[in-house]
């Protein structure tokens, strides 16, 4: 493979982002590596290599957005490759319970912003050719209670997938959806800090008429969530990038690969899977 290239991957301050922008940097891509705030900038380039540029992005300003363009065009001698949308944010809480502005917050990173950077970088890979990885989750395949506004986003994000693979096929350009289970990152202390905040905020009468997906919320991710390492997450998406073969969709993680083939049964099927695992786990913390 040829690694004289460069690749720009988003959200990389933490988590999955930074362990594939120092992966890729070690297989000898040039890696731009989005971030949004300068301290995470300094961080990430005194880890990587002289090759490894962070580069401040925000998915949501089209500002940033216009400036990374003009940066990665400017860069000769390794020309643009590959684009890895990673860039998301997190967000549980039942339906009723979770304000409309949160949602749209969640859509705005994990959605619309995948979709403006997407198009932004379009013109340069359809010169030469590439790959785009875009991040779901195994939410992706599978919603459960407390999940239909992050599953949205990432079933979302799986159909923008679908459809681009298909128009892109002209451009010699390849599209993969990456999605992991839950991986150890700091995603998943700002979820239960938001989810906390969310429960002092809902009235009493929510809380009763929802409280055991209140109370059992925090037991469930210390209990049934068994997170992976990111370096996992990034092996698959290098895969993705380099690979002569490269997958249509890409597990990573156990769970993940669980909750894919439950998304191909009835959903009568997996809806009792569902109601038995939530009615064992009601009785465990009655």
């Amino acid at each position: 493979m040829n690694t004289k290239r460069s690749i720009l991957v988003t959200g990389a301050s933490s988590g999955i982002g930074k362990e594939t922008a120092l992966y890729l940097d070690k297989m000898g891509f040039m890696v731009f590596a989005g971030v949004r705030k300068d301290e995470d900038k300094i961080v990430l380039e005194e880890q990587g290599s002289n090759k490894l540029r962070a580069i401040i992005l925000d998915v949501t300003l089209k500002d940033t957005i216009s400036n990374t363009v003009d940066v990665i065009e400017k860069e000769k001698e390794y020309p643009f490759y590959g684009l890895v949308n990673n860039a998301g944010v997190g967000l549980r809480g039942v339906l009723e319970a979770t304000p409309e502005e949160e949602v749209r917050k969640v859509f705005e990173v994990n959605v619309i912003g995948l979709h403006a950077v997407t198009r932004a970088f379009l013109p340069l890979l359809r010169k030469n050719g590439g790959r785009i990885v875009n991040i779901g989750s195994e939410a992706g395949f599978m919603a459960g209670p407390s999940g239909s506004a992050y599953s949205a986003s990432k079933f979302a994000v799986r159909a923008i997938s679908d459809s681009l693979r298909l128009e892109l096929i002209p451009f010699d350009i390849f599209i993969s959806y990456v999605a992991p289970t839950s991986t150890h990152s700091e995603i998943w202390d700002k979820n239960t800090e938001y989810r906390n905040k969310l429960n002092e905020q809902v009235s009493r009468e929510l809380f009763e008429a929802y409280g055991f997906f209140f109370k059992a919320g925090d037991r469930e991710v210390v209990e049934l969530v068994k997170p992976i390492p990111t370096i996992e997450v990034a092996k698959d998406i290098a895969h993705a990038l380099v690979s002569t073969k490269p997958k249509y969709e890409y597990c990573s993680g156990e769970k993940s690969q669980k909750a894919y083939r439950m998304s191909l049964l009835p959903k009568a099927f997996s809806v009792t899977y569902m109601l038995k695992r939530l009615t064992k786990f009601m009785k465990k913390y009655a």
